[in-house]
């Protein structure tokens, strides 16, 4: 579904990517392991169109490399952003509405926004209150649920567990877990890296920008390198 080859990006004068590959097929859910500032995020965001690159971007045969985010939208990616990234004076079901800007989406809106509801009845519940009322928890559930009112192909989600209390990630996680069952591909950045692999089909540890490991997810977990940098153990 995505292939990604030799990316490079720079932020001004200073690379920060240096010639990353890496793939994602149809129902897959792939991961991006590392510590935080080691070019995770810049990938998403390059891939989303925020970032000029070099090097080659291919979703579902078709180059996308270096094209309008809403274009990218429009052919079936969305992002999750990092951190609180919600309208806090809109209330939740504007916020989620946002997510159907598509012309194809929004004939939807109804179908999905119950689909989305089914997935996180607190934002039901809630639907009404203002966005800034919502909870961490609250405001990652918002966060996935209007990135899947624009009916996506392939969602990727960038740091859902930062910041989140255990159970809290345990909920984000098994959304994650139905997203895929239902035939939704994902792209996955964490520093939380049993969690994502415990998930994952595959994975990927990047270190300074540049792709260091790549394998199964259960092999990753097995893995003394990984278990002692990233597991703990």
């Amino acid at each position: 579904m995505l292939e990604v080859s030799e990316l490079n990006v720079s932020y001004g004068v200073i690379p920060v990517l240096h010639d990353v590959s890496f793939y994602v097929k149809e129902g897959e859910i792939v991961t991006i392991l590392g510590s935080n500032g080691t070019g995770k995020s810049t990938i998403l965001n390059t891939i989303q169109g925020f970032m000029r690159s070099t090097g080659r971007i291919i979703f579902r045969q078709e180059p996308i490399q270096n094209l309008p985010p809403h274009k990218i939208v429009d052919m079936g990616i969305v992002q999750v952003p990092e951190g609180s990234k919600s309208f806090p004076y809109m209330t939740v079901k504007e916020n989620l509405l946002l997510g159907a800007y598509r012309r194809a989406s929004w004939r939807k809106r109804k179908e999905t926004l119950d689909y989305v509801y089914s997935l996180y009845p607190i934002l039901k519940k809630r639907s009404n209150q203002m966005a800034r009322l919502l909870s961490g928890g609250e405001q990652q559930m918002l966060k996935i649920g209007r990135g899947l009112m624009a009916n996506p192909k392939l969602i990727m989600v960038d740091e859902p567990s930062i910041g989140l209390a255990p159970l809290i990630v345990d909920a984000v996680y098994e959304t994650l877990a139905r997203l895929r069952d239902s035939g939704i591909t994902i792209l996955l950045t964490e520093q939380n890296a049993l969690r994502a692999l415990q998930l994952a089909t595959r994975g990927y540890i990047i270190q300074d920008g540049r792709v260091v490991m790549e394998d199964t997810a259960e092999n990753l977990m097995k893995n003394n390198l990984v278990k002692k940098a990233y597991l703990g153990r």
